[in-house]
């Protein structure tokens, strides 16, 4: 029987090919299947293009599944940049990204993505949608380090922000969950923003950042 995922999955999620091989790509090189869901996958398509994003940050690419969904909603001429710890996953994200014929308009930042976050900041970079979905302890810095890089307007999109369900059992004080408590709490009161947190996949958040 299905379920509103399956229903959902099926009526408007169509992955083609391109995007079914990065999940059967993940297990052969033995990566982690820490993909985005294919409902979630559809959201932040939903919302770079209703948004009308042309310059993407995306902070933890892993195979590339994020970055495509959010590569096609963006014009011919818009960009997105990547950052990736390690280079293995970055090498299998470039097989996947040029299958979709999107390699011109995708780039990558291999290495700790504090240091880049960092390095972009410096040059004076400049973005109107974001995507965070890397380790959950630095989705702080990820925050504060979007907000400095983001254009007026621009969506702040995070994933995980249920984190299975262990943020609602207050006791569980492990990191990543004592984290994203703390995340949660701080984009529903950060007067730079205007956020909610959408059920779907493991808790979708979404910031607007205020015109200043």
């Amino acid at each position: 029987m299905k379920n509103e995922v399956n229903y959902i999955n099926d009526l408007f999620v169509q992955e083609d090919d391109v995007l079914k091989n990065i999940i059967t790509g993940l297990d052969e090189r033995e990566l982690p299947q820490i993909s985005v869901s294919p409902e979630v996958g559809k959201v932040l398509y939903m919302l770079a293009k209703i948004s009308g994003a042309t310059h993407a940050l995306e902070i933890g690419g892993l195979g590339g599944y994020s970055t495509i969904w959010i590569g096609r909603a963006l014009p011919e001429t818009g960009e997105i940049l990547s950052l990736e710890l390690k280079q293995e996953h970055v090498d299998f994200a470039l097989e996947n990204v040029k299958a979709a014929g999107m390699e011109d308009r995708i780039s990558y930042l291999v290495g700790d993505a504090v240091e880049s976050l960092d390095q972009l900041t410096t040059e004076g970079k400049k973005f109107n949608f974001f995507f965070i979905d890397a380790d959950k302890p630095n989705y702080m810095f990820y925050l504060e380090k979007a907000i400095q890089l983001a254009m007026p307007g621009a969506l702040i999109v995070a994933d995980n922000l249920f984190q299975g369900g262990r943020i609602f059992d207050e006791e569980d004080d492990n990191p990543s969950p004592v984290a994203i408590r703390a995340f949660n709490e701080k984009i529903a009161v950060d007067p730079r923003l205007e956020s909610t947190i959408l059920t779907v996949g493991d808790g979708l958040g979404i910031c607007r950042v205020k015109s200043v």
